[in-house]
C-alpha cells in the first residue's frame, strides 16, 4: 500500500503544504475551519506523521526553486537579479532551474523541484499556454509565474499586458495618420504573438479600420531577416512592430538592404526593451518593460504567501515607451 504523505493530505483538503504542517505541530495561527477541514483530511487518509518528517520535511527550508527559459539574457538577468535581492533581504535562498524550448511539460519540471524540498516555485516562462497554466493549481505549494497571468489559491502571478504594448504601439503610428502598420509574428512565442494580435486588432478597431496589421512569416522562411528581405522588395510598409530585438536588427538590415530607410521610410518599434537595441545603428525605440520589478515582486508575494498574508494573487505592473532613432 502507498504511504500516505503531507502532499496527499494538502491536495486531500485543498490547503498548502505549510497549513497541514502547522496543524500536524499544533500551531495556534491556523483558523478553526481550516483545522478542522485539514485534521479530517488526516482522519480520512489515515495520515500517520513521524518525528523527522515533523522535524524536517515539515519544516521550511528557506530555499526558494527558480524556472528560468532561453528568453532574452539581458532580460531575464534583469529579473533574475531581482529574484534574488528580494530574498536576500526576507533570507531566502534560490536554487536556479534552467530549461530549453524542448521542455514542454511544466509539471514534470514543477514534480522535480517539489521533491527536492524547496518552500515555493517562482517561474519565469512566458512560452506557457493556458491550458498548463490551470494544470499547475493542482500544487499544494505556493507558485508565482512571471510573466503570465494566472491565479487562484495557490498560485499568483507578476507580469506586462503584452496585448496592452502592442495596442498601444500600433496606436501610436495610428494616431498619426500611418495606416500602414504591421505586427511581425514571433514564431518562438506563440502566447507572446497572440497577444500581440490582439492588441493590433483593438486598436485598428479602435480607428474603425478593417486592416488587422498581422504579418505572419510563411514557413518557408528561415528567419525573419530572410523574410523581411524578401517582403520589403515589393511591399513600402511604413511602421514594423516586433517583439525582440533581433528581429528588429533584421528589419533594420534588410530594410537597408533595399535601399529603405529607417525611420525616414520605414519606422521599427521593438516590444522587448533591450541593452542591445542602444547597440545598434539607428538605436531601437522600444517599451520598457519592468524586468527587475517583476523579479522582486514575485519573490516578495511567493513569501507572503508562505507567511499566509495572501493567497495567490496577479500584479500588472507598468511600462513606458521609449522613442530612439528607429522611429519619428
Amino acid at each position: 500500500m502507498k504511504r500516505v504523505t503531507i502532499y496527499d493530505v494538502a491536495k486531500e483538503a485543498n490547503v498548502s503544504l505549510a497549513t497541514v504542517s502547522r496543524v500536524v505541530n499544533g500551531s495556534d495561527v491556523v483558523k478553526q475551519p481550516t483545522r478542522e477541514k485539514v485534521e479530517e483530511a488526516i482522519n480520512r487518509l489515515g495520515y500517520k506523521p513521524n518525528a523527522v518528517a515533523q522535524g524536517l520535511a515539515l519544516s521550511k527550508t528557506t530555499t526558494i526553486g527558480m524556472v528560468i527559459t532561453d528568453a532574452s539574457v539581458n532580460y531575464t538577468g534583469q529579473i533574475i537579479n531581482g529574484v534574488l535581492d528580494a530574498a536576500k533581504i526576507k533570507n531566502y535562498n534560490i536554487v536556479m532551474h534552467a530549461i530549453s524550448a524542448g521542455i514542454t511539460d511544466i509539471n514534470d519540471i514543477i514534480e522535480t523541484i517539489i521533491k527536492s524540498r524547496v518552500d515555493g516555485v517562482i517561474i519565469y516562462n512566458d512560452k506557457i499556454d493556458v491550458s498548463e497554466l490551470q494544470e499547475v493549481s493542482k500544487y499544494n505549494i505556493p507558485i508565482v509565474f512571471i510573466g503570465n497571468k494566472t491565479v487562484s489559491e495557490n498560485v499568483g502571478s507578476v507580469y506586462v499586458d503584452i496585448e496592452s504594448v502592442a495596442k498601444e504601439a500600433v496606436s501610436m503610428f495610428l494616431k498619426r495618420g500611418i495606416n500602414d502598420v504591421c505586427v511581425l509574428q514571433e514564431r518562438h512565442n506563440k502566447h507572446i504573438n497572440d497577444q500581440m494580435i490582439s492588441g493590433a486588432k483593438k486598436a485598428f478597431k479602435e480607428y474603425k479600420l478593417q486592416n488587422n496589421g498581422y504579418l505572419e512569416i510563411p514557413s518557408e522562411y528561415e528567419t525573419s531577416y530572410d523574410f523581411l528581405f524578401d517582403y520589403l522588395k515589393t511591399r513600402k510598409t511604413k511602421a514594423l512592430i516586433v517583439h525582440r530585438d533581433a528581429q528588429a536588427l533584421a528589419a533594420i538590415n534588410a530594410a537597408k538592404e533595399n535601399g529603405i530607410k529607417v525611420p525616414e521610410e520605414l519606422e521599427v518599434v521593438c516590444i522587448l526593451d533591450t541593452k542591445y537595441n542602444l547597440m545598434t545603428r539607428p538605436q531601437i525605440s522600444s517599451f520598457s518593460l519592468p524586468s527587475y520589478d517583476l523579479g522582486s515582486i514575485a519573490m516578495a508575494s511567493i513569501e507572503k504567501m508562505l507567511n499566509e498574508q495572501e493567497e495567490g494573487k496577479a500584479y500588472e505592473l507598468s511600462y513606458f515607451f521609449v522613442s530612439r532613432q528607429s522611429s519619428k
